[in-house]
């Protein structure tokens, strides 16, 4: 058997059987945004890694170093953002053929000192190889979080309503532009959706107002499309969810060129990814004052964009005209049909 024909996550619970440990101080293993450790102390230790592979997550030629950097940095931030914790160190190994350009090599690291700075990390080690292939970048970051402030994937009940920050789909109109030049948009709805693509924002500020709240039950960031990473909360949480599409906030932009694309908006919303917002879930009683809360603190727009449903009744995805349909993964996997025999950037 190849992995192509298990999948990422098959893979990644096979891996999670092989090496997963019981420790008392391992409190998250495998399976969430981050690994949850007391290593002593009030706060628990959060460890992520996370990696960029060129010809996969990005184009050389399509992305300036500097933007890769940013970009390899944050979506882990993302992610330690997602449980409710501020990242404090990084290390980064980088693998490069031996051809590699110098100056690309102090662009890239440049736009990591740049993202590092922008929310208070410091780089402090790494690693570095040759490659016989691309290049690849491997973001290693360490954070905290307050213990009684802990967010995962697993704690939303039936009730609760599912809330999103900024806006969807903006990252994936990126990409269509990126693979389509010939999509005629105008040069600032260009520049607007290639910075969302190139140099996403993670949600530190919207994550901290979020977890001191005690309000939220669950909450993951979406790195492979709202679609897919709902469904990794109602599958850690053992529930259902009923999405609107109506009520997902979607730019201008991004819809200008799905209409060019022959696409309805929300499938860039729920199918694109990269847009790394956070999607998270509270009691229906406590959802508008906390999304006001977010909104006020940090002027980051937040949508109630759904509800958890009973496992039992399954997972939906109602369009603007009534219409019920099963709302099925369709984001990003890792290893699928079409992953990178077609050159797309992922």
């Amino acid at each position: 058997m190849r992995i192509s024909d298990l999948g990422e996550f098959p893979l990644i619970d096979r891996v999670a059987e092989l090496v997963t440990v019981d420790r008392p101080d391992v409190i998250v293993g495998i399976g969430d945004d981050v690994a949850v450790l007391d290593a002593g102390g009030e706060d628990w230790l959060l460890a992520k890694v996370d990696i960029q592979v060129e010809g996969v997550h990005f184009l050389r030629e399509a992305i300036h170093p500097r933007q890769l950097g940013r970009k390899a940095l944050a979506i882990n931030l993302s992610d330690i953002a997602a449980a409710g914790g501020q990242p404090h160190y990084a290390l980064v190994s980088l693998a490069l053929p031996a051809d590699t350009d110098v100056g690309w090599v102090d662009e890239l690291y440049r736009g990591l000192r740049q993202e590092a700075d922008r929310f208070g990390v410091a780089v402090v080690g790494g690693n570095m190889a040759s490659s016989p292939d691309g290049i690849v970048v491997d973001v290693f970051v360490l954070g905290r979080v307050q213990r009684q402030h802990l967010l995962l994937r697993s704690g939303a009940r039936p009730g609760d309503r599912v809330l999103v920050t900024g806006t969807l789909g903006d990252a994936a109109a990126g990409l269509a532009l990126l693979l389509a030049p010939s999509i005629g948009v105008d040069a600032a709805v260009r520049e607007s959706l290639l910075a969302r693509h190139f140099t996403p924002t993670p949600r530190l500020a919207e994550a901290r107002v979020i977890a001191r709240s005690g309000r939220a039950t669950a909450m993951i960031d979406l790195s492979d499309g709202l679609s897919s990473d709902v469904g990794h909360i109602c599958d850690q949480s053992q529930v259902g969810v009923r999405i609107w599409a109506g009520c997902l906030p979607i730019s201008p932009a991004a819809r200008r060129v799905a209409a060019l694309s022959d696409r309805p908006p929300w499938e860039l919303a729920l199918e694109g990814g990269e847009d790394y917002e956070l999607c998270f879930t509270v009691p229906p009683a406590a959802a508008e004052g906390l999304a006001s809360s977010i909104e006020q603190g940090t002027g980051t727009r937040v949508t109630i964009i759904g509800e958890i449903l009973p496992l039992c009744e399954g997972r939906w995805l109602v369009l603007e005209g009534g219409e019920v349909r099963p709302l099925e993964a369709r984001g990003w996997v890792h290893f699928g049909p079409g992953e990178l025999s077609e050159g797309k950037e992922r």
